[in-house]
């Protein structure tokens, strides 16, 4: 047996039927799989990494702390094939934000296999260039519940599927690059003393009725594929942030252009950055491996905080807030610490039963919502496996999700494959409705092409680019250089540079104004025919 880690009991005391703690990942294939051998693949993927095959020993209240019990094969079948048509994809989806695997059969996770008819499936355009075509496709839909396993945990169990199924010996993956700068972090807590002790603003609910929010139950999701953000910067120097930090001041703009349009003052806005630190081969260690660190995203200029939230932000002004960025993520990734802090290991300590900790933990939690972070971002990078099922073809896209519990209620998760940037926005229903969920996405994208025009230090601010809405999809996989700056969960993806820029809109909009051009809208009628635009982004 093996007692909870702190993050493992945590989550588990604060479980709640309304909003299901489920890791959701999806990777698309442009062929088909035979069922029999994925089947079998999946089982030996299972088979090693016996962390992943384990249950919830049972017990009462009482007992002292929380175990797993290692299984060493299935309980049952954990692959379903959940059939094809217009309506399998959003289905599965849904089936994975709403009906998290139970922590009492091993392995806590399931495989959903859900193939493309036609094209309908696939929110691929069948036709590009250097893809299968014929309406063919497979999307491996992969649900884990989250106090046993976390997203990176999930996709290394994939890559080693795609190994087993295709025959292929596993290739070295190379380790995380950081590179030293010479600049210093301006403190270990990832910001100044001042936004940590003021609260962080919360993301604006929309406009239903607050009754009719407090009944809501579940996630909201929408999907969105972008390119990479480029990064400027001077002739033979590195560039001074990450795509992780770009992703970072994306989210804190929408949030702030978001609350403005809802007459919100302006605050801090404080993300909750994931930090994995874990090989990422097959001796990677399963289970809950991140840290959880909070980046404030202030501007050290106040008088920045109206150039950022105008119309079109400011680019010199996002520049400042970028490199402020990138110095607080850099002291925090290189900053070791227990996951999520002393309080959560306090509250774990076996010294009283788990159901009198239960209680002390969701009341601690209670109490912390005011000072809880704003949103989530966690960001895998770019996706360092080859993913190749043989016939079946190599990935052409890889999404997944974090949940979006209150009282933040928003999590944004980005992978980049084939140098695009594969972004899922996560909300909870009791915060954001569907079409308020497509609104906010709208503004990240906004946000996302102010961020790749932000100037480099000493440099003209750049000109705009190729519209993201009109660059196309590159068609080759995942990236396995090895001499590539590989992802994780802190999200470094920082060999991208030949992808496309994104640029800003063709017209200028109020925050949370309309997008009638290139925002999604929710499905109003299930299994109806969309276009293409559609299919790569809506509301699940």
């Amino acid at each position: 047996m093996i007692p909870f880690p702190a993050v493992d009991e945590v989550s588990r005391h604060c479980l709640s039927a309304d909003e299901p703690e489920s890791v959701h990942l999806e990777v698309h294939l442009p062929g088909r799989l035979d069922p029999a051998r994925l089947r079998d693949a999946f089982g030996q993927a299972l088979l090693a990494h016996p962390r992943v095959l384990v249950r919830e020993v049972p017990g009462r209240g009482h007992r002292r702390s929380y175990a797993w019990e290692l299984t060493g094969e299935p309980d049952g079948d954990p692959v379903d094939f959940a059939g094809r048509g217009p309506g399998a994809l959003a289905r599965a989806r849904a089936r994975a934000l709403a009906d998290c695997p139970p922590l009492t059969v091993s392995p806590p996770m399931r495989l959903d296999v859900v193939e493309a008819v036609g094209g309908t499936a696939v929110p691929e355009p069948p036709a590009e260039a250097g893809r299968a075509g014929g309406g063919t496709g497979t999307v491996l839909l992969l649900t884990a519940h989250h106090t046993a396993l976390d997203a990176p945990s999930a996709l290394r169990v994939l890559a080693t599927t795609a190994e087993r199924y295709s025959g292929t010996p596993a290739r070295p993956i190379p380790g995380r690059i950081r590179p030293d700068r010479p600049d210093p972090a301006p403190g270990g807590s990832g910001g100044t003393g001042r936004a940590l002790r003021t609260r962080p603003v919360r993301v604006a609910p929309d406009a239903r009725p607050a009754p009719v929010r407090a009944r809501a139950a579940g996630n909201g999701m929408l999907q969105a594929d972008l390119p990479v953000p480029r990064r400027a910067a001077p002739a033979g120097s590195v560039p001074p942030w990450t795509v992780n930090d770009q992703l970072l001041a994306a989210a804190a703009l929408t949030v702030g252009r978001w609350n403005a349009s809802r007459g919100r003052p302006p605050g801090p806005v404080r993300i909750t950055m994931p930090v994995d630190d874990r090989p990422r081969g097959t001796e990677m260690p399963m289970g809950n491996g991140t840290r959880l660190v909070e980046v404030a995203m202030t501007a050290e200029d106040p008088r920045d905080t109206d150039l950022l939230l105008g119309e079109r932000p400011d680019p010199a002004a996002v520049a400042r807030l970028l490199r402020t960025t990138a110095r607080r993520t850099r002291d925090l990734k290189a900053t070791r610490g227990s996951p999520w802090g002393a309080g959560a290991g306090l509250l774990t300590v076996p010294l009283l039963p788990v159901g009198i900790r239960g209680v002390l933990t969701r009341g601690a939690r209670r109490a912390a919502a005011p000072w809880t972070s704003t949103v989530l971002v966690t960001n895998l990078g770019r996706v360092p496996y080859g993913l190749d099922f043989g016939d079946g073809g190599r990935a052409t896209a890889v999404w997944f999700s974090a949940p979006a519990r209150m009282p933040r209620g928003l999590s944004v998760a980005a992978a980049s494959t084939g140098g695009r940037l594969h972004v899922t926005l996560r909300w909870s229903r009791a915060l954001l409705g569907d079409a308020a969920g497509a609104d906010l996405a709208g503004l990240f994208r906004e946000a996302l092409s102010a961020v790749s025009l932000a100037p480099p230090p000493h440099s003209a601010p750049a000109a705009p680019a190729l519209s993201p809405d009109l660059a196309p999809a590159r068609p080759d996989g995942p990236q396995t250089d090895p001499d590539a700056t590989a992802g994780a969960v802190d999200g470094a993806v920082d060999g991208e540079a030949d992808a496309r820029a994104p640029a800003a809109r063709d017209r200028a909009r109020s925050p949370g104004g309309p997008h009638p051009r290139d925002t999604p809208r929710p499905d109003t009628a299930p299994g109806a025919a969309h276009p293409t635009r559609d299919h790569r982004e809506r509301p699940s």
